[in-house]
C-alpha cells in the first residue's frame, strides 16, 4: 500500500474564510518513508496574531511563497493513487 501522511496549516479553521500557510507531505510505502515534500504556501490574507504564535509562520515568512494554485498540480500528483492519511483528516482533507 502506498500512504500520502499529509499535515497543513492555515489562517484559520474555516476554509472559505481561511487560506493554507503550509502543506508537508510524507510518501510511505507501509515500510519506509520514499519521499517528503514541505512548502509555505502564501494565502493572500493576514496571517491573525494567535494563529502565528501557535504555527510559528509569520506573514514576512509566506510572502515569497507560492499560492496554492501554483503548487495544486504537484501536489496532486503527489497524492494521487495513494491513501491520504492525517491527524485531524476532517480538517486536512
Amino acid at each position: 500500500m502506498q500512504f500520502a501522511i499529509v499535515d497543513i496549516e492555515t489562517t484559520g479553521g474555516f476554509p472559505e474564510q481561511h487560506g493554507m500557510t503550509e502543506i508537508a507531505i510524507v510518501l510511505h510505502n507501509g515500510t519506509e518513508v520514499e519521499g517528503r515534500y514541505e512548502t509555505l504556501i502564501n494565502p493572500h490574507q493576514p496571517i491573525p496574531p494567535y494563529i502565528a504564535n501557535m504555527t510559528g509562520i509569520s506573514d514576512k515568512m509566506v510572502a515569497a511563497a507560492p499560492s496554492f494554485e501554483e503548487v495544486a498540480p504537484h501536489i496532486f500528483n503527489l497524492l494521487k493513487d495513494r491513501i491520504f492519511v492525517a491527524h485531524n483528516v476532517n480538517f486536512d482533507y
